[in-house]
């Protein structure tokens, strides 16, 4: 199988694990009535994929460059589909769940192999920035195929088809990654995997995020919340104190230092902080302000989702002429200029008259997303890409999680009770979630504003790599120190 088709399969393979974070919540009021489910047990089938998700990032992504990509990804890909199966066939909510985590494990192990892949397929520097724009549309995919994709299957079938029609697809893949995959070599050591740095950040991350997730529903200042964050900080802590000594560390401590790789991941988490949260309550405009339906909300967000698909790729063939600090920039630029301007969201607005700006926030996405991953892995040798990817797609991840928190915290600040329960608003309740939800917009905005200061302090604005840092069997690098070389 030629490079084309594999880079494909992986780009496809992507989108089918991000489009499983959002086409569920389309699901969640029918699994409700047929599991008799509570509010609460609801939440913990979004959550308890996130979770696990986001907590084995890093881990998994280590584990690839150890075992070797190929077989990381296709492992991944076997568990993603597994879960699936599970859940599609669960009788109960705690069967569901425990679908749920498995399902989360394989996006742990399968998005950092796959960037590793990417970057070993593509040895050019030209070629892999490229290829990582492709790459990098299948977010865009997965984020507008998935809302409008589950409310097609809900209607037409019910809540358990979201989960089956992953089977046949997953499946599909997997054929396809099994004949034309290529068989890396995974990175010599002689020492053991970091089993201790492992555990220890799994657990930090877990706890974190069960913090982000669950603070505005029991509370930021209640026992649970303020026991989680604290048991987080004591384990992340934990675990810089114990890579100082490990001669093959999970993470190189002064990786996360690295002033590129500083920029690439405070980017990352906050385009996602603001793209993951802004797409959660667009919808949620779209369908408790205007009385849309799961459907039509879902088609109202794909200018979004279609605008990464269509602008990651031209990014990623820009990223080598014009620098990735530069498109980064224009990217978080752009991005905050079209949060700002979807301050105009009122109850009666017409969506012919906002749906340019839905696109404009994706074409911010977009534009940022191939530069700020070319710079996280320009940061290491190419024995270490694994571990670049999964630190980078955990920052996001946790972003992507506070996002969701935080602006909803905002909103319910405002709109009390009626910012929960997925009830209709109008009136009253409708304008003051509508003034929460523009608070929450120019929050998100000044964060990408701050974030883009901080990159272009970070990051030469024309720097991206010179292409000819392929002959020399180093990824190309945007600025910065030397890359860090596996261990001795």
């Amino acid at each position: 199988m030629t490079r084309r088709p594999v880079l494909l399969t992986i780009t496809a393979a992507q989108a089918l694990s991000v489009a499983s974070a959002s086409v569920v919540a389309v699901a969640l009021p029918q699994l409700g009535r047929d599991l008799d489910a509570s509010a609460s047990e609801l939440q913990w089938v979004v959550d308890a994929f996130v979770i696990v998700f986001a907590s084995l990032l890093v881990a998994g992504g280590v584990l690839g460059d150890r075992v070797g990509r190929r077989t990381t990804f296709l492992a991944g890909l076997s568990l993603f589909a597994l879960g699936s199966l599970w859940c599609a066939l669960a009788p109960s909510v705690p069967a569901l769940l425990v679908g749920r985590v498995v399902q989360g494990v394989g996006p742990a192990l399968l998005l950092p192999a796959s960037l590793a892949l990417v970057t070993a397929i593509f040895p050019d520097a030209v070629e892999r920035a490229r290829a990582i724009g492709v790459w990098a549309t299948g977010s865009g995919l997965g984020l507008a195929s998935g809302p409008t994709v589950g409310g097609i299957l809900v209607e037409a079938f019910d809540w358990r088809a979201v989960f089956a029609i992953n089977v046949p697809l997953a499946a599909a893949l997997l054929v396809v990654g099994v004949r034309g995959l290529p068989r890396l070599p995974p990175t010599p050591s002689p020492h053991r995997f970091d089993v201790g740095g492992a555990l220890l950040l799994t657990g930090g991350i877990a706890a974190l995020c069960f913090a982000i997730i669950e603070g505005r529903t029991l509370g930021w200042g209640s026992p649970g919340i303020v026991a989680s964050a604290a048991l987080a900080a004591v384990l992340l802590a934990g675990f810089l104190r114990w890579e100082q000594g490990r001669p093959e560390p999970l993470v190189v401590p002064a990786l996360l230092l690295q002033r590129t790789f500083l920029a690439a991941n405070l980017a990352g988490g906050t385009v996602f902080f603001a793209l993951i949260g802004g797409t959660v309550y667009f919808t949620a405009f779209f369908q408790q302000v205007q009385g849309r339906s799961a459907l039509e909300s879902g088609f109202c967000m794909l200018p979004l989702g279609l605008a990464v698909v269509l602008v990651a790729p031209l990014a990623g063939r820009l990223t080598p002429r014009l620098g990735a600090g530069r498109l980064m920039l224009a990217g978080l630029a752009v991005a905050a200029t079209a949060t700002l301007l979807m301050l105009r969201l009122e109850p009666g607005l017409g969506y012919g008259a906002i749906w340019w700006n839905v696109a404009l926030v994706g074409v911010g996405t977009g534009l940022a997303l191939p530069p700020m991953t070319v710079t996280a892995l320009s940061a290491v040798d190419p024995a270490r890409t694994g571990m670049a990817s999964a630190v980078h797609n955990a920052s996001r991840q946790v972003g992507q999680t506070l996002g969701v928190a935080v602006l909803g915290t905002i909103i319910a600040a405002h709109a009390g009770a009626a910012a929960d329960g997925g009830r209709a608003l109008r009136g009253v309740a409708a304008e003051d979630w509508v003034d929460g939800l523009h608070v929450a917009l120019v929050v998100a905005a000044a964060l990408l504003v701050a974030v883009a200061v901080a990159v272009a302090a970070l990051v030469r604005p024309g720097s991206g790599g010179p292409p000819a840092a392929a002959t020399t069997g180093t990824v190309a690098r945007p600025a910065g120190p030397e890359p860090l070389r596996p261990a001795a």
